[in-house]
């Protein structure tokens, strides 16, 4: 089990090869406490996958394929779907080894379960994940588009259990590629009919939270305040041109990448923003003496490392997962006196933007702005401040209430169409999948 573990992705797919899998699963049993492989050879990955004690939580089904070209690793994460379809976008990214994979993949879809459920929309959690070959070149637009189109025949291959759209490493032309394959996708360009890239509206559920957090400790509104800001990227940017617009004192940011940060500064011309390219290791933003931390890069970055270095009186950012141990990190934080606003409450509105495609396109979507107000039950506004006020009168961190009421609403089963997910599932095992060509 350690060894296969510890595979670079790329070695495992190479694994793979060599025993003629193409396609492979690990899926739930009926009790939902084991997880059954396609082939014998992945019977040590299920093994690990049932026995972690941290990300794995009861998941449905874990779907794998090796692209037709660029030897490229890519997977289905399908954590709960009573409420509905398993829905979340497709990370393109790099991992050292498959146990990094995992559990991202892990992490991330049962992140999308709460998130999903905790904003009132009839979906599920799920999760893609893609590992990006380092003999490949992924900024080539040929390369992208074949292995995007072939995410979509994967897509369409799994039967709706699961329904992805953009994430981190993964644009809206790529969406494009993988709609011309499956219907079984949002976030698609809105030439196409869809609702396009969403960090804008994601960008703009942070700043709700932070203005909900603010309030809820205090402090007023925006006006005035100080902002660090991890991550410039795709919603990093339009979070802090919110901030401003908001009237925030200053901005203090950073990332990896020059060219954002360039980008960002000369959108940022005459307002006072500090911004700074660093390496993937520093983590010093964390640290600044400001009002507000915003995490809105990778996931992980609160741990036994970061939290003491700490200064803000708030962290609220858009990253997923950003908690590295969910109960430990989030005690934490919660015994330094930072009010945490769980990530899978305020960054829900590229999900939200997208989640309703099918239903076509409203210009200033009530069903879309109605999650941005204060007084509708399921807005971010109103969902905060009852984590808030239960989290201090019950002297729990903010995350293990929020959890506990995402885990209540992802329970409740699809008015229409009960849990299908599962028995979804179900059929691609009896029909096996694994050896289809769809």
């Amino acid at each position: 089990m350690t060894d296969l573990i510890r595979l670079h992705p790329q070695e495992f797919v190479g694994l793979l090869n060599r025993q003629g899998i193409r396609r492979a699963y690990l899926v739930s049993d009926p009790s939902g406490t084991r997880m059954l492989p396609s082939h014998p050879a992945l019977q040590p990955l299920a093994e690990f996958v049932q026995g972690d004690q941290r990300d794995f939580a009861h998941h449905e089904g874990i779907f794998l394929q090796v692209s037709s070209e660029h030897e490229t690793l890519q997977g289905a994460f399908v954590h709960r779907t009573a409420r509905g379809a398993a829905a979340g976008g497709v990370r393109y990214w790099s991992y050292d080894t498959v146990e990094d994979y995992l559990r991202d993949g892990l992490r991330l879809s049962q992140g999308m379960t709460h998130k999903n459920a905790l904003a009132g929309l009839w979906w599920g959690g799920g999760k893609g994940v893609m590992a990006h070959n380092p003999n490949v070149r992924k900024d080539a637009p040929e390369v992208r588009a074949t292995l995007y189109r072939d995410y979509g025949r994967f897509m369409s291959s799994l039967r709706g259990c699961y329904v992805t759209a953009e994430d981190v490493g993964t644009h809206v032309t790529d969406m494009a590629h993988v709609f011309a394959r499956t219907r079984f996708t949002t976030c698609i360009p809105t030439e196409l009919g869809g609702s396009g890239n969403p960090s804008v509206p994601t960008a703009r559920g942070v700043i709700a939270g932070m203005q909900a957090a603010l309030e809820f400790a205090g402090l007023g509104d925006l006006r005035g305040k100080r902002v660090a800001v991890q991550g410039m990227g795709n919603v990093g940017g339009p979070v802090i041109r919110f901030l401003f617009e908001a009237g925030v004192a200053k901005v203090i940011a950073a990332d990896v990448d020059a060219a954002t940060v360039d980008r960002v500064v000369q959108q940022c011309r005459g307002m006072n923003l500090e911004a700074r390219v660093v390496e993937r290791s520093d983590i010093s933003i964390l640290g600044e003496e400001c009002d507000i931390v915003s995490p809105c890069a990778t996931g992980a970055t609160l741990n036994p490392r970061t939290i003491p270095a700490i200064r803000a009186r708030i962290v609220c950012g858009a990253a997923n997962n950003q908690l590295e141990d969910p109960k430990r990190d989030d005690r934490a934080l919660f015994d330094k006196s930072i009010l945490y606003v769980p990530d899978f409450l305020t960054n829900r509105m590229g999900i939200v933007n997208c989640a309703d495609e099918q239903f076509g396109t409203v210009t200033h979507d009530p069903l879309i702005e109605r999650h941005l107000s204060r007084d509708w039950e399921h807005s971010i506004h109103a969902t905060c401040m009852r984590v808030f006020a239960e989290s201090r009168d019950m002297r729990q961190p903010p995350g293990q209430v929020a959890l506990r009421m995402a885990e209540a609403l992802s329970m409740e089963p699809h008015p229409l169409t009960g849990h299908r997910g599962r028995q979804i599932i179900a059929s691609l095992v009896a029909d096996r999948w694994q050896d289809s060509d769809l």
